[in-house]
């Protein structure tokens, strides 16, 4: 099949550009009821549900409470294990990781006007945070630094790792980041069983204040049915790359980078709009030679031929409108004046500008988190950060001044809605 190639003077191009703008789109209707039973069994039975999810859904059954965490030992081991080099990149990326983060601190502040009112904000740290690694198809290290370092610059006490162990066996790359953040509980669970029991505890794992991390439809709608007795970070789906490019990109950068996020999974989105047709076409043909090298050949082919898009668009302008609509996880913009598009660029995860910043830069290696916000929802969440392990406290002291000159008027308000004590208890502090 390829890569699909569109352009915008198509007849049917409006009715395939709603197809993608629907990329996103999880059927939660049909795991729904699957997840909450579940979440009912973990909030009833804890450590015997969980148990025994685990027995059903990861080959291998836990016999005794103590077996559904990791060892601190064990991940110290993991550590020492590794390749120095692959030990190097690991502490590189770490402290690129936390140098962004830290710059994202929101500050506490107070204020004192004239008449002795002080307000102001208090920014705290949640007390606990649950943080999802899958380990499905692949295991993500990068994902636990992004989690935890935010999470720790933030100031959180205590973070609880959840990420399934197939046949009771955890990634030892896992394992070794989990050492570098000072994570110190990792419990050997996955899926919506995790969720639950991050949210509603158990035996072995305390509840949490908030969840964060990707995961599947399952882990996705589990996040989305405990909001609310939790926070959570956003509900993310499959991976996705968008790329505006003109005719000075190289087709072999544009085909590998749109392939990057092809290989990750068969649900993953990859689509490309460009000013330039001979650019659409070379790009399509550099995807089927490169595909032929990867390792993961089978579902980046598959994500390609059924969700991967190039489009010819008239102008730069139209293919920045087109790309706002779909609000793109990622973004390269590989043109000629890059910064110059900026501006315009309204709705995006992370925004990857100039011909020498692959999307994978951001995974591993720039700063910023690569939670980012998936299928359209970059148009209002944010990329994970310090704040989604925040939270902020509003501080109010009004003097005897202060309540005197704003005191009436209050009680206007107060009694315009029909709430007779609130007004009272502005009144009796008055002066006569």
């Amino acid at each position: 099949m390829g890569i699909s190639l569109l352009q915008t003077t198509q007849s049917d191009f409006s009715h395939k550009f709603e197809e993608l703008l629907g990329r996103g789109t999880m059927d939660m209707a049909n795991v729904t009821a699957i997840v909450q039973t579940i979440i009912d069994e973990i909030k009833a039975d804890k450590n015997s549900a969980l148990k025994a999810h685990i027995a059903k859904f990861d080959a291998w059954t836990p016999k005794e409470d103590s077996e559904l965490k990791v060892d601190v030992a064990d991940m110290e081991k993991a550590y020492k294990a590794i390749d120095p080099k692959l030990k190097n990149a690991l502490h590189t990326a770490y402290e690129r990781i936390k140098s962004y983060h830290e710059k994202q601190m929101p500050k506490s502040w107070i204020d004192t006007e004239s008449n002795g009112t002080i307000l102001g904000q208090k920014v705290t740290a949640v007390d606990s945070a649950g943080l999802y690694i899958p380990g499905g198809k692949a295991a993500y290290p990068s994902s636990l630094l992004m989690n935890a370092i935010a999470a720790k610059v933030a100031g959180v006490e205590r973070i609880v790792v959840c990420t399934p162990a197939i046949n009771n066996e955890v990634n030892e790359l896992l394992l070794a980041a989990c050492h570098l953040c000072g994570v110190t509980e990792v419990v050997k669970v996955g899926g919506a069983s995790a969720i639950a029991a991050m949210a509603y505890g158990t035996q072995t794992i305390e509840g949490v204040d908030v969840i964060t991390g990707p995961g599947n439809i399952f882990v996705a709608t589990a996040k989305k049915m405990v909001y609310g007795d939790v926070n959570i970070d956003m509900i993310a789906g499959p991976s996705e790359i968008g790329i505006l490019a003109d005719e000075n990109a190289k087709p072999s950068h544009m085909a590998m980078d749109l392939l990057s996020q092809a290989e990750h999974d068969e649900m993953a989105s990859s689509i490309m709009i460009t000013t330039s047709l001979e650019l659409a076409k070379a790009t399509a043909a550099e995807i089927e030679k490169a595909l032929t090298t990867l390792d993961r050949e089978t579902i980046a082919r598959k994500s390609i031929d059924e969700r991967g898009s190039i489009i010819v668009a008239n102008s730069m302008e139209e293919a920045i409108m087109l790309m706002n609509k779909i609000a793109p996880e990622h973004l390269e913009v590989v043109t000629q004046n890059p910064f110059e598009l900026l501006p315009k660029i309204k709705h995006a995860g992370a925004i990857f500008l100039g011909p020498n910043t692959p999307e994978a830069i951001g995974d591993y290696m720039a700063g910023p988190n690569h939670t980012l916000p998936t299928g359209g929802t970059a148009r209002f969440y944010s990329p994970l950060g310090v704040e989604n392990f925040l939270k902020k406290s509003s501080i109010i002291s009004f003097s005897k001044e202060a309540i005197n000159e704003l005191g009436d008027e209050c009680v206007i308000l107060a009694l315009t809605e029909g709430l007779d004590a609130h007004a009272k208890s502005v009144q009796i502090r008055l002066e006569k």
